[in-house]
């Protein structure tokens, strides 16, 4: 009996309960739906998401099919045309994802079909973390020690590539591709084959891997994994990533496990509190401090193209307008730039890293921008301002990434620092004890 398989964020044929189960009876059909919302992508992610499923169709024989239109009609159309009674797709968790999986069982449904959710693209499914008396984590570390405890399976076999039943595509991945590169070409392309993500992954296992927890923090050196892309579109499980770093020992495995526990919390913060993705959970200031009009906008445009005078915070713009992607410390001091140095709401930076990220990933995306505004779930205290010279003298010590992005940094045509960084931050601290003050008497 033939099912089918719903591809959403699971790319890949290793490590994909989801695939799995829809090949446990006999051939699956398999099929991506190129909705509406993947035409609103930025051009960087909309290629690098051809590139993605054309390769797995190449993994596959040319079996998978990419068609137009929105889940629920591609899935119902694909389970007809091969008289599925049953379709897997792995459980998403973000607001678009439930959404979306809901719509798909409700036509199923009342059409005689079903559909099964299998895994999700987390080590452990968000919502299952929890205290002893059944409500959420509120806390980073109390919930990465659940979490480990927790624990999660060991990778699933690699799936059976020969065992999918061919399915039409109206979709032309080559042509999206170049519609996409021509819309926001990147100066370099990620990888995309599943096959060398994970020779990539093995290699930095035995190699890189072991400098991971002194260098992390340094953008001027390449230490650490690159999987932020891989785990976005699917091509790797958390799983495979945890197995591997579970047989090396010392610090450097555990922080980058560490960082893995992040991702989860963050989805199952945005899981609990669907409003995260737009509303504070925390109000820390107030309303009125925020600045508006065309100063705001020239402000902010200055910061998106890399043109503040601060050297770390522009080649830091720069690096994600050229390659869709930031190294992590980076992004917590152009984050912190953006809304204690030049007073803007985080949902502006959000917005703006929704389309230009690469690696994008929604609850990683809009979790850590609060937790920088200090309005998150353990966020970081609003009172935490970066000083993006002295992060860049810690961090960027000989500027070898500074001067990378930022060629013109000790020429007469860099521009002077747009503020003076403790004037802003002094005014950032007013507001937020102002803010303070106004909730305690409201």
């Amino acid at each position: 009996m033939t099912s089918v398989w719903w591809i959403r964020r699971d790319a890949r044929l290793a490590d994909n309960p989801a695939l799995l189960a829809a090949q446990e009876d006999g051939p699956a059909a398999a099929v991506f739906a190129w909705s509406r919302g993947v035409h609103l992508w930025s051009g960087r992610r909309r290629a690098h998401l051809a590139r993605v499923l054309w390769s797995l169709r190449e993994d596959t024989g040319g079996a998978i099919g990419v068609r137009q239109g929105e889940a629920e009609d591609v899935v119902l159309a694909v389970a007809r045309e091969h008289d599925a009674r049953v379709v897997f797709a792995a459980r998403e968790a973000s607001p678009a994802g439930v959404r979306a999986q809901e719509a798909v069982a409700a036509a199923l449904e009342a059409d005689g079909r079903e559909l099964r959710l299998v895994g999700t693209p987390y080590a452990v499914a968000p919502g299952r973390v929890v205290k002893g008396d059944g409500t959420e984590y509120k806390v980073f570390t109390p919930f990465s020690h659940a979490w480990r405890e927790h624990g999660w399976p060991a990778p699933a076999e690699r799936a059976d590539p020969a065992g999918l039943a061919p399915v039409d595509s109206d979709i032309d991945l080559d042509q999206e591709a170049a519609h996409g590169d021509a819309d926001d070409l990147l100066v370099e392309r990620h990888e995309f084959r599943e096959s060398r993500v994970l020779d990539a992954w093995d290699e930095y296992v035995g190699g890189d891997l072991a400098r991971y927890a002194e260098e992390r923090d340094r953008p001027d050196l390449d230490s650490t994994s690159h999987l932020s892309a891989p785990l976005a579109y699917g091509q790797i499980h958390p799983r495979t990533v945890l197995a591997a770093t579970a047989r090396v020992r010392g610090d450097a495995a555990r922080k980058l496990e560490s960082e893995l526990a992040w991702r989860d919390f963050h989805a199952d913060v945005l899981f609990r509190h669907p409003h995260a993705q737009h509303e504070s959970l925390t109000a820390v200031m107030p309303e009125d401090a925020w600045v508006t009009g065309r100063d705001a906008d020239e402000a902010f445009m200055a910061w998106r193209d890399g043109r503040t005078g601060f050297p770390l915070v522009d080649a830091g713009m720069r690096q994600l307008a050229a390659t869709g992607t930031m190294h992590n410390r980076v992004r917590m001091v152009v984050a912190s730039f953006l809304v204690k140095d030049l007073h803007q709401p985080w949902q502006r930076g959000a917005d703006y890293f929704r389309r230009a990220l690469l690696d994008y990933d929604h609850a990683q995306n809009q979790l850590n921008w609060q937790w920088v505004a200090g309005t998150g779930r353990d966020a970081a205290p609003f009172f935490r301002v970066f000083n993006p010279s002295a992060q860049a003298d810690r961090y960027d010590p000989d500027r070898r990434y500074v001067e990378r992005w930022v060629a013109e940094v000790d020429t007469p045509t860099y521009p002077a620092p747009m503020v003076d960084h403790a004037t802003e931050r002094a005014v950032a601290l007013a507001d937020l004890k102002r803010g303070k003050a106004t909730r305690a008497s409201s």
